[in-house]
């Protein structure tokens, strides 16, 4: 170990020392959690000080050593066991036995991303990326219901779902909701769902809306013989309140398949989607992730990665989690942020920015192991009948400033079609109004399905020749 190195060690104090060991022998041997952090000291500390520092708080340790530890409570002690000076990197590795055994994310979470992010001995301290060993993926829910199940339901296959969020986000009346859900439906959409801070507001009463959507949904369904989805918001101020409104939603008569939960999992908190899906696990869980900006965004040195935050919604037991749109739409984002995360929780094996995760349980040296991930990556569904063997995937759910030309551009970013992308103003701005930005969403599906540009698929496609006029224009006005 370089001189660098070895003035590191000696400068740490006898309780900083108990949080190191740079020679841990296989640190992925099932025992631990590991983690990278990028880290900056902020205050007297040295790099490896404030590494040590980090692993203290964020496991057993506080600020000072204390009488109190036992033989089995240093067993407990998070780990830094890598550095990387110059890009200011450092590995910790977690005993996965100090966390909850009841399969609680918000647990895992409060220890390392938890006090520690408000450390003054740090400057910068985010978490950018975390492997969980199978041993530890056995203790958690992972998803019930998957994409691949509401594909199943849609009968959609070899293309993404085509989903829209009601715009204007607020102000509509239940009636007038359902109207739009209804143009989006029968102008060939297949999935609707509430923008995150629909609720129950006195111009839309949860219950009537749940009402009006569902006329509307048996409508829509009649006319074009295709089934129909639409995620509901379940987000509420309390427990009761949140099962309540599942109870209205379960209790209206909508047919199994045909409706999701959405929960606002940053705002609502994970207890919230983990009560969700152990409640209803043959239901759509639907994570919205409204404020992950704040902890996510490169340019915020506090926090963690989008990959973090949709890992963790995996582990927990989302059906499917907002990815962002890599760059190609409103929301900030690039692929190296947005595609690696969300290939993150849809491949059974993934390569993350530090990590390669498997979310198999069994050893992914076994041969049903190796066959589920060649299934897996030649887009086979996988994990029906051994649900043992494997974490299910979770779907990226893509939205904000997609629009019908923008679509394939981002299939060719994305590298699959195995997402559900909600285009909100991309259809409802069409100046034929919802139904034919439905139509033009399909169209624009159709022709990349086809092989076709875009423009010789609009020659003969009415709607999809508005969109391009009417989205191409705008784009280049808002510039």
């Amino acid at each position: 170990m370089s001189s660098v190195y070895d003035n590191l060690i000696r400068s740490l104090n006898p309780k900083q020392e108990a949080y190191v060991d740079l020679e841990l022998p296989d640190p992925a041997n099932g025992e631990y959690l590991l983690s990278v952090f990028h880290l900056v000291p902020g205050g007297k500390f040295n790099f490896l000080q404030a590494a040590a520092e980090v692993a203290a708080e964020s496991s057993t340790g506080t600020n000072f050593k204390v009488s109190t530890e036992t033989p089995f409570s240093r067993t407990m002690n998070a780990l830094v066991y890598r550095l990387d000076l110059e890009k200011e990197l450092v590995w910790i590795a977690y005993p996965w036995r100090l966390f909850d055994r009841g399969g609680n994310v918000q647990n895992i979470l409060t220890y390392i991303v938890g006090n520690v992010l408000g450390m003054k001995e740090v400057a910068a301290l985010k978490l950018l990326d975390v492997w969980f060993p199978p041993s530890m993926l056995e203790q958690y829910d992972g998803p019930g219901y998957t994409v691949d199940d509401m594909r199943k339901y849609l009968n959609v296959h070899d293309r993404p779902i085509l989903g829209t969020i009601v715009k204007p986000k607020m102000g509509l009346t239940s009636a007038e909701y359902a109207e739009i859900c209804y143009d989006f439906w029968s102008g060939g959409g297949d999935f609707v769902k509430n923008d995150e801070p629909q609720a129950n507001q006195d111009f839309c009463p949860y219950d009537r809306m749940v009402e009006h959507v569902k006329e509307a949904m048996d409508k829509a369904v009649r006319e074009t013989g295709q089934k129909k989805v639409h995620s509901f918001n379940v987000s509420a101020a309390d427990l009761d309140t949140m099962l309540q409104r599942c109870e209205i939603i379960t209790n209206a008569g909508f047919e199994p398949g045909s409706y999701a939960f959405l929960i606002d999992g940053i705002t609502a908190g994970w207890m919230a989607v983990q009560t969700l899906r152990r409640r209803y696990p043959d239901v759509f869980l639907h994570f919205h992730r409204a404020a992950h900006g704040a902890f996510t965004r490169p340019e915020n040195p506090i926090g963690f990665s989008v990959l973090v935050l949709s890992k963790f919604a995996r582990l927990a037991g989302a059906s499917g989690i907002h990815t962002g749109t890599a760059g190609v739409g409103k929301m900030k984002g690039s692929p190296e942020e947005d595609v690696v995360a969300a290939h993150g929780i849809q491949y059974l094996r993934s390569k993350g920015h530090f990590f390669n995760q498997s979310w198999t349980k069994i050893p992914d040296t076994d041969k049903d192991a190796i066959a589920l991930v060649h299934e897996d990556t030649a887009h086979h569904v996988i994990l029906e009948d051994d649900s043992w063997r494997g974490v299910k995937k979770c779907c990226p759910i893509v939205s904000g400033g997609l629009n019908p030309v923008r679509l394939k551009p981002f299939i060719d970013v994305m590298g699959n079609v195995d997402f559900i992308t909600t285009m909100g103003s991309g259809v409802h701005a069409h100046p034929g109004g919802t139904k034919a930005g439905a139509r033009a969403l399909v169209q624009a599906c159709d022709a990349y399905l086809k092989g076709i540009d875009i423009d010789d698929y609009a020659r003969d496609h009415e709607e999809l020749a508005q969109a391009i006029e009417f989205f191409t224009k705008a784009s280049k006005d808002a510039m």
